[in-house]
């Protein structure tokens, strides 16, 4: 086992369960599958990839072709249109704050095509969006890349970057008129219940605004990735591949497929999360919005962004302990409760700071972590070199351990 697999966690829950939030035990017949597919929740990236879901989607209600219009920009609105100055909300406020911020992504790659969203950085071009945008869901390496401002001047567009781990991408454009940088909020302030709007191109639709609520911080999902090499030496079933861990922020704003990479803002139109995947009941993977959607913390964007734009990469925390999910002692409980450490890397951080086999991690730099999955996500957010704090129970004592996270990428 190399230092690089040592991160992860033993759970095959955890390692089967990339897609389908809840997956049957046992196999099933053709009748009780049939009605298990109703039921299933699927988390899955939602760039819009194709012309022809894209068409299907918005045509089912309004044409075909003005589903192809829709996606080929021909019918853009203004930014934000205010007709009654004396009588806007709070939304109206906020959106036309940001709005400014956002543009639009086209890519075009060998197999395909697709559009996301994405997130003005800097005056000068620097646009942030998801890693899965710009490689149309790991299909592409070497994608076409093209970028509408928000008052509609396309530029083409190079790649500076990607960090496949979460889900990010910095992508730069030529101007000689100064864009519109975001204002970046202060994640870690958020609270559930605290106003948010969405903002992007749902189905190719520019300048889409929804407002919702935060569900909920300190999510962590898993969502199938092509980008990353599988590394657990496991088959994965069809249609699916080795997952990456997020820790998200989730919101009840309705995002659909191309809100990919765009803005989910405060109630000051600052940049509080990237809007990233979308959970989806039973159907396709291109299913719209069920108020379950998500996106990655400012904090852990701009972190990321910065670095890319530095050094065309960004690193990633290692704490070099295989973990699996420690399970609640009452009876035929299958909620998991911490994370027990099965294994050590020698000369890992873990070890290195008296880490044991056997301890349980309860809390991860004060959050606590319920899952192996959580710890990863939490890990893989944070710099090299970061001093974390790691609380544990060992048998029936509590410790508290100070951490410096070693480089996930220094081994591959």
């Amino acid at each position: 086992m190399t230092e690089t697999n040592h991160e992860e966690n033993l759970s095959t829950r955890n390692r089967y369960n990339h897609q389908f939030l809840f997956q049957a035990p046992i196999p099933l017949t053709p009748l009780q599958a049939s009605k298990k597919r109703s039921k299933e929740v699927r988390l899955t990236f939602f760039t819009a990839v194709s012309v022809a879901v894209v068409a299907g989607l918005v045509g089912a209600g309004v044409g075909a072709g003005a589903g192809v219009v829709a996606y080929n920009y021909l019918s853009r609105p203004a930014a934000i249109v205010v007709n009654d100055t004396e009588n806007v909300s709070w939304v109206t406020a906020a959106a036309s704050i940001a709005a400014p911020s956002v543009v639009t992504i086209r890519v075009s790659g060998v197999n395909g095509g697709g559009n996301g969203s994405g997130v003005v950085l800097t005056s000068d071009g620097y646009i942030l969006t998801n890693s899965h945008v710009v490689t149309l869901d790991g299909s592409s390496a070497n994608s076409e890349l093209s970028v509408r401002s928000s008052d509609g001047v396309v530029f083409t567009a190079r790649l500076i970057g990607t960090d496949s781990t979460n889900d990010l991408a910095v992508i730069k454009v030529e101007t000689s008129k100064p864009l519109n940088p975001i204002a970046f909020a202060d994640s870690n302030q958020l609270n559930v219940g605290s106003s948010v709007v969405a903002i992007g191109a749902p189905l190719g639709l520019e300048a889409t605004v929804t407002g919702g609520i935060i569900s909920a911080l300190n999510r962590t999902i898993q969502v199938a990735s092509s980008e990353i090499p599988d590394q657990s030496g496991l088959q994965f079933y069809s249609g699916g591949g080795p997952a990456i861990n997020l820790k998200v922020i989730q919101t009840d704003a309705a995002i659909n497929p191309g809100n990919s990479g765009g803005a989910l803002v405060n109630e000051d139109g600052e940049l509080i999360g990237v809007n990233v995947a979308i959970a989806t009941a039973g159907g396709a993977s291109a299913s719209g919005s069920i108020g379950v959607g998500f996106a990655i913390p400012s904090n852990v964007a701009k972190r990321i962004a910065d670095e890319i734009i530095a050094s065309g990469s960004a690193s990633h925390g290692l704490l070099g302990a295989l973990v699996s999910d420690a399970q609640s002692s009452d009876s035929g409980s299958s909620f998991s409760v911490g994370v027990r450490v099965e294994e050590l890397s020698p000369g890992g951080a873990a070890e290195l700071a008296g880490i044991q086999v056997g301890d349980i991690i309860t809390h991860f730099n004060g959050t606590e972590v319920k899952s192996a999955s959580e710890l990863t996500a939490s890990v893989r957010q944070e710099p090299a070199g970061t001093e974390a704090t790691i609380d544990v129970l060992r048998g029936e004592v509590k410790l508290k351990f100070k951490v410096k996270l070693q480089d996930a990428d220094a081994s591959k």
